[in-house]
């Protein structure tokens, strides 16, 4: 594990609400799907399930996408004001089947607000722990997504979208077609 449970699950949440959004096109359309991606990533806490909380999550997604993109003291003043914007409490709290971890909205707080803070205290322990080498963009050429690359070897070089396949395939056959010319 490269970091603490919780801190490498907001990160996964995190890049996977960034790449709803891009070139792939909307992947958070409707509130329908904004409640299949809350309970893939295991948020808890208060849903509204109206418009008015998917477009603020839609808004949140080029925000967290500038920490894949930012340097160390962006990325720092970034995290800086989701935490300061958000009125970020720390505390330790357990729920589910999750032992203690760290919360720093209460579980009443809008949805947008939970997954900035989480994403943002998630990357308080990238930054502190000098692991900014784990946050990438996907090396196929057609994609626009971010990684977060968790692998013990630091070997993850695309996104979750099939780009890795997909780019193994083309290279494949352009392999063949050059040995049949």
């Amino acid at each position: 594990m490269v970091f603490a449970h919780d801190t490498e699950a907001a990160l996964v949440a995190a890049a996977a609400l960034v790449n709803t959004a891009g070139r792939g096109g909307e992947r958070l359309p409707d509130v329908a799907a904004l409640d299949a991606f809350f309970q893939a990533y295991g948020w808890t806490g208060r849903r509204e399930g109206s418009q008015a909380e998917l477009r603020a999550v839609r808004r949140l997604r080029p925000r967290l996408r500038r920490l894949w993109e930012a340097g160390e003291d962006e990325l720092v003043g970034i995290v800086n004001a989701l935490l300061r914007e958000s009125h970020a409490l720390p505390q330790l709290v357990r729920h589910g089947d999750w032992p203690y971890h760290l919360h720093a909205t209460p579980a009443d707080a809008p949805l947008a607000t939970r997954m900035a803070v989480e994403a943002a205290m998630a990357f308080v322990d990238v930054v502190r722990e000098r692991r900014l080498d784990r946050l990438r963009l996907c090396d196929a050429a057609d994609c626009d997504n971010v990684v977060v690359d968790l692998t013990r070897n630091r070997s993850k070089r695309f996104c979750d979208a099939g780009c890795g396949n997909r780019t193994a395939v083309q290279a494949y056959r352009a392999r063949k077609a050059a040995v049949r010319q």
